[in-house]
């Protein structure tokens, strides 16, 4: 199958592109390795966006919640109807293993099939690659880096590491259902992006002592029954069912580099491309959403990032032969 375009990531930047593929009546397809949206799925059961509903709307389809912001719930209800409005091509459960270029032409391989385009667009966000702690007993299966509901760890000691959102969440989830919580927090204070309806709440449930808050802390060692915290004054041992290593995400490097994607010299490695075009340094190879953002996952939204496939199209469209 020879396409004008492929998207890889099914994500709402993702779903944005293939709109504007379809608006322009261009060959395309999405491969997604998951279901729609993948990661909006794998989000904790009982999340609510930061964003209002209308800022993450997309294809001039309306996005109605409850509430004034939607639910993980309402968002996947959403996007499902986005697809169907579109009539996006989008194949699901299929995962990309290798970009090539040839000539002026990209051989996309995947766990199904074999398909050339003339452009690859990678819009395969961050989620599903966990900034890991490295230490001793990271791999136990008491640690998890991903939280879906608190139910399971009622009455159970739990540990939380890291200062953001989702630290946050899980940190006040957990202890709404009766487990004991001690978060673990590297730097001085809770990180100023914890949601501005969040942040109370956790801060008097700290400060009460009801959830135990360990600053300028690190866990050094995972064990079985008790986890190892460097403090200030020295080591200490605190006994513990469960670990929740909320310690932030990033792209997958390698699948990037293996593109032919550059990245950038900095801390947080970014990728190499044109902010107006979005254009990496393979010709017909374009980045959108928050993978532009490399470990910079804070830099770039579904808000922020709508316009990302608009920009990809004006530039193949004015500047590649149809």
């Amino acid at each position: 199958m020879e396409l004008n375009t492929i998207i890889i990531g099914a994500g709402p930047i993702g779903l944005t592109c293939g709109i504007e593929a379809a608006k322009r009546n261009l060959s395309y397809i999405v491969l997604e390795k998951g279901c729609i949206v993948n990661s909006v799925f794998n989000y904790p059961v009982n999340m609510t966006f930061f964003s209002t509903s209308d800022r993450l709307e997309i294809g001039n389809v309306p996005f109605v919640s409850h509430g004034d912001k939607p639910t993980r719930r309402e968002a996947l209800e959403y996007y499902r109807r986005v697809v169907d409005a579109w009539k996006l091509k989008i194949y699901t459960y299929e995962k990309v293993m290798s970009i090539k270029k040839q000539e002026k032409q990209f051989i996309i391989e995947t766990s199904k099939s074999k398909y050339k385009c003339e452009n690859v667009i990678i819009s395969t966000g961050f989620f599903d690659y966990p900034n890991l702690l490295n230490i001793p007993g990271e791999n136990l299966p008491k640690v998890f880096h991903y939280f879906k509901e608190a139910h399971p760890f009622a009455n159970k000691k739990v540990a939380v590491i890291g200062a953001g959102n989702s630290a946050v969440d899980v940190a006040l989830e957990t202890f709404r259902r009766g487990a004991e919580v001690t978060m673990v927090i590297r730097e001085d204070k809770l990180k100023d992006s914890v949601k501005y309806w969040v942040k109370p709440d956790i801060e008097n449930r700290i400060k009460e002592g009801s959830i135990k808050a360990y600053f300028n802390s690190v866990v050094t060692e995972i064990k079985e029954t008790e986890i190892l915290i460097k403090i200030a004054d020295g080591i200490i041992r605190l006994k513990n069912d469960f670990v929740f290593a909320m310690t932030g995400y990033h792209p997958d490097y390698k699948f990037l580099s293996d593109a032919g994607i550059k990245f950038s010299s900095d801390d947080i490695k970014t990728p190499v491309f044109n902010p107006e075009t979005f254009q990496t340094s393979v010709e017909g190879l374009f980045l959108a959403g928050v993978v532009c953002g490399g470990m910079g996952t804070n830099k770039w939204f579904i808000e922020n990032s709508r316009d990302h496939a608009e920009k990809i199209f004006n530039y193949i469209t004015g500047h590649k032969k149809l």
